[in-house]
């Protein structure tokens, strides 16, 4: 007679939130941030999903209050230890839906935490072709940059047309690993 045994407790894990810019489900872009979460969980982390479905938010507008959807998303950004980014190239950029809701993190500029500061964040972008990806993974990491986050030295610009994520995978299991391993520093170190 096999024993249960209990799943492990992570309620006091590393929280690393995954941000899907893509509105279709099961695109190369949401694949390639379900590997990232699952390695993120494989290390013991604990783990969200937020697809591009729930970032179909109102237009930003500072002096308007956030809708509750809005609202859900900044609680999840601001509970976060990592955060892992994950953009399909539009015409070599990010697309509005993820560029609006990383907007809406301006209206965390007088938290205790503002924006993504001293977060480790991983960038993936995904693509027809090399020459989108690469310029939406650039936009990443400078957009990380500007709210004052860490991206992770290793960053993904993946050609889709070249097997889908399956010559990716290991690089995003090393991007999840990054972030990990920072979000474990940095909590080491007392965080902000």
């Amino acid at each position: 007679m096999a024993t249960m045994t209990a799943p492990p407790d992570r309620t006091n894990a590393p929280f690393i939130l995954g941000i899907c810019g893509s509105m279709r489900f099961g695109t190369a872009n949401e694949q390639a941030l379900r590997v990232a979460l699952e390695r993120v969980d494989q290390l013991g982390g604990r783990t969200q999903l937020i697809p591009g479905s729930r970032l179909i938010l109102s237009n930003f507008d500072d002096e308007e209050a956030p809708e509750a959807k809005a609202q859900w998303l900044i609680e999840a950004v601001a509970a976060a230890e990592g955060v892992i980014l994950c953009s399909p190239s539009y015409h070599g950029g990010l697309p509005g839906l993820l560029k609006n809701a990383l907007d809406y993190l301006e209206l965390t500029a007088k938290h205790p935490r503002p924006y993504l500061r001293g977060l480790p964040v991983g960038c993936i972008a995904t693509g027809d072709g090399w020459q989108g990806p690469n310029s939406t993974l650039l936009a990443l990491r400078q957009t990380v940059h500007a709210l004052q986050g860490w991206p992770t030295p290793l960053g993904v610009a993946q050609n889709i047309n070249d097997g889908g994520i399956g010559d990716a995978r290991d690089s995003i299991r090393t991007i999840a690993e990054q972030v990990m391993e920072f979000a474990l520093m940095r909590r080491a170190l007392g965080g902000d």
